[in-house]
């Protein structure tokens, strides 16, 4: 087992209040958002899926005494901070709600799901390509750091500048050669005329100044939204939650640079691998370390990416590091159940995040489902880990018998399933139950029954 060394634990900044506190002005930022997760979970029928349907919307606004617009953003919010769970046209409860008045913690974390989709709350403002609004999420967090560390407020200059040097240095890692004047010149007077956002976003060096500055604007509006920041004449502070979550997740960084590994800088595969070894706990610690180095969509994206590659230990840690990103990845954990080898995965990463009970979570698998992950289980074992593991993993399959086991991994079709039966066959000590293992083997390399 790999060994870390340990450090003392951290402690906030001088001025952070206490827990307790932090949760309850977490609460005060999702007082509108707890009081329409309630209403739609205690609403029967549909009609409360997203968007909020129009007759769903008059009756919440009726019954919170809010306005619709009140409402919609409640409701987004809810459903951002894992307050609530859609199971189709249905909302029902999350496990946050149910724990909401009398555990902190899951208070502070709903509250960080919220500050972690702050572009999600806030709409980008219209006319900029996707890709301006991509490297405006991406660079925010060095706003934040410059923000945590001046302990006060900030000049909206200072920002703007830091901005502009982070989406610089973005387009220079990409390897991108800003246009010429001329060339500049040439596609603006080619281009037709649009909103001041699509001039911006064609128009050089000028136009580029002008197009920080408005996306400026809108992630600090979205990041006051959220609670996260306090915005003045000129100049924007961090509020106390803003300050924590920001020195939390920087803690979460320094503590990855100082793992033997260095998983803070390695790619998704090669992060997994380092922790492969580690404990849970410890495992769970570098997961966060390594997501809060980047966006949660590009970290989601990265992960789902190595589940689907070949190697099966890679997959079933990459879901682990999903359940750490929580309500963020639940969008897309849910699209990829359509994929066979993801499924299985998928259905335990939703039912455990709907609150279900890890050791009950198998019961929402099928009976091929529940196979297709024993033997994409026993690949992983076969692949990284120890024989006695293999014969063990026997144990684990539903069928109950070796042989109700071998004709359903023989129907199953996963692809692994000859290098599975054919390492299975060579490690257990009984020679008959070997020979049918390698008779089955031979079946399916065949195409035989």
């Amino acid at each position: 087992m790999t060994t870390r060394r340990t450090r003392p634990a951290p402690r906030p900044p001088e001025g952070t209040p206490p827990r307790a506190e932090l949760a309850r002005q977490a609460r005060a930022v999702l007082a509108d958002a707890v009081r329409i997760a309630h209403w739609a979970a205690g609403t029967p029928g549909p009609g409360t899926a997203a968007p909020l349907a129009a007759h769903a919307l008059e009756r919440a606004a009726t019954a919170l005494e809010l306005s619709p617009a009140q409402v919609r953003a409640g409701w987004d919010r809810a459903r951002l901070a894992g307050l609530v769970e859609l199971h189709g046209d249905t909302a029902r409860p999350g496990w946050r709600l149910r724990a909401w008045d009398r555990d902190d913690s899951a208070v502070l974390r709903g509250w960080v799901a919220l500050f972690d989709a702050w572009s999600l709350v806030h709409a980008a403002p219209e006319g900029i390509e996707a890709g301006a609004v991509a490297e405006a999420v991406e660079a925010v967090p060095q706003v934040l750091s410059l923000l945590q560390l001046s302990a006060g407020p900030v000049t909206v200059p200072a920002l703007l500048d830091l901005l502009g040097q982070r989406v610089a240095e973005l387009h220079e890692e990409r390897c991108e050669v800003p246009l010429g004047p001329g060339r500049t010149a040439t596609a603006a007077s080619a281009a037709p005329a649009g909103t001041a956002a699509d001039r911006a976003a064609t128009a050089g060096p000028a136009r580029s100044a002008d197009l920080n500055a408005l996306l400026l604007d809108w992630a600090l509006e979205g990041l006051a939204a959220v609670g996260a920041l306090t915005l003045g004449k000129g100049h924007a502070t961090l509020t106390p939650l803003g300050n924590w979550a920001v020195w939390v997740k920087l803690e979460q960084i320094c503590v990855a640079a100082q793992s033997p590994a260095g998983n803070i800088e390695q790619s998704a595969a090669d992060m997994l691998l380092g922790c492969a070894r580690l404990t849970p706990g410890p495992a769970r610690d570098e997961y966060r370390a390594w997501l809060a180095a980047r966006t949660v969509g590009s970290a989601v994206a990265e992960l789902l990416a190595v589940a689907r590659g070949e190697d099966a230990l890679l997959r079933g840690l990459a879901f682990e590091a999903l359940r750490v990103v929580g309500a963020p990845a639940e969008p897309e954990v849910r699209a990829v159940l359509a994929e066979p080898s993801l499924r299985p995965y998928a259905l335990l990463w939703l039912a455990e995040y709907e609150g279900n009970d890890p050791d009950d979570a198998q019961d929402v698998l099928s009976r091929e489902e529940a196979t297709w992950l024993w033997v994409d289980t026993a690949a992983a074992v076969a692949d990284h880990g120890e024989t006695g593991l293999l014969v063990r993993h026997l144990d684990s399959a539903v069928q109950g018998t070796v042989p109700a086991l071998l004709d359903e991994v023989r129907a199953v079709g996963h692809p692994r399933t000859v290098q599975v039966l054919v390492a299975l066959a060579a490690a257990h000590p009984d020679p008959a139950l070997a020979k049918a293992v390698r008779r089955a083997a031979f079946q399916v390399h065949t195409g035989g029954a």
